[in-house]
């Protein structure tokens, strides 16, 4: 049985019921099958909406690793969670390789052009969370891929991805 925050009251679930197992199952879905599992382990809870129970974030301990939107009930990943899923999925899965110069950019949250892509994924599609990675595959961000992967590589022009969440924020460089 897992444990379910409602508001703030917990509360535990059987399997049927169980929003852990749907965040998996959405998980699985978006990212590729057994990794709803090891994205969400048994210790995370997850936090539904007080007014529709929809599901709305999923926690490990204090920490936030996806938030699921509510237009699409698809997963939006902190950079906790991009984390984990960087080291579950192998290279090139769910990846935007780009070019070491513009490492320092990407690091606080700048979007990801076009000419700057190098590699990517060929699975992806446009609208599809990505993680964004340097030429040596370290962790730089997490954003929503705008283009497709061909179209990636070929345009010279354009945001391939906007980025969402960054190693450092911009708040943390203008210091």
């Amino acid at each position: 049985m897992a444990e379910v925050v409602v508001g703030k009251t917990k509360r535990a679930t059987t399997q049927i019921d169980d929003p852990l197992h749907r965040a998996r199952g959405i998980a699985n879905y978006q990212f590729d099958s057994p990794i709803g599992h090891l994205l969400f382990p048994d210790e995370c809870i997850v936090e539904l909406s007080k007014r529709t129970g929809n599901l709305r974030r999923v926690f490990q301990g204090e920490t936030v690793l996806a938030t699921i939107r509510a237009h699409d009930g698809r997963l939006v990943l902190t950079m906790a969670g991009a984390k984990r899923l960087h080291q579950l999925c192998p290279l090139p899965r769910l990846r935007v390789v780009v070019n070491q110069e513009i490492t320092p950019y990407i690091s606080k949250g700048r979007s990801v052009f076009a000419k700057h892509v190098i590699n990517v994924d060929p699975q992806l599609r446009a609208g599809d969370e990505v993680l964004i990675v340097n030429e040596n595959d370290e962790l730089l961000a997490v954003g929503r891929a705008h283009l497709s992967p061909r179209e990636m590589l070929d345009l010279t022009r354009g945001v391939a991805v906007n980025t969402r969440h960054a190693q450092k924020s911009r708040n943390d460089t203008q210091k």
